[in-house]
C-alpha cells in the first residue's frame, strides 16, 4: 500500500444492551440521523441483524415493524406497508431486485450489541 492510500477501518459502535431487543421481532435505533432496523432472532446464527429501516417502496421508516420469517431459507422482514420482503443479510428486496436497503454488520459482545459502519 502506497503512503497515499490507507486502509479505512469500519467504525464499530455499541448501539444497546441485548436486555433492549424483543425476541423474534424488531425495533428501530437511529445512528448518525439514519434509522436502523434492529432484529433479535434468538434461535438463528446470528441472533440480531441491522437493516436501514427506511423502506424504499412504501416511502417510510417502517421495516423494523414488519414481521420476520423464512422465504427459501433467507431470513426476511415484510414491510407493514405493502408486504415486499427484504433479506436480512443482505437488504435485498425479494420481490424486485431493483430495489434494496442497506445492510449493516452487527453483533453481540457480552450482551451489548455492536454495529459496524
Amino acid at each position: 500500500m502506497s503512503n497515499t492510500q490507507q486502509a479505512i477501518e469500519p467504525q464499530t459502535i455499541t448501539l444497546c444492551g441485548l436486555s433492549d431487543l424483543i425476541p423474534n421481532s424488531g425495533i428501530c435505533a437511529e445512528v448518525d440521523g439514519q434509522q436502523i432496523a434492529l432484529f433479535y432472532l434468538p434461535s438463528e446464527t446470528p441472533q440480531v441483524y441491522a437493516i436501514g429501516n427506511w423502506d424504499p417502496i412504501g416511502k417510510a421508516h417502517v421495516l423494523s415493524r414488519g414481521m420476520v420469517g423464512d422465504i427459501g431459507g433467507k431470513l426476511v422482514v415484510a414491510s407493514p406497508l405493502y408486504k415486499q420482503h427484504f433479506d436480512l443479510l443482505t437488504g435485498e428486496c425479494l420481490e424486485n431486485d431493483q430495489v434494496s436497503v442497506s445492510a449493516f454488520s452487527v453483533s453481540l459482545v457480552d450482551d451489548q450489541v455492536l454495529l459496524s459502519l
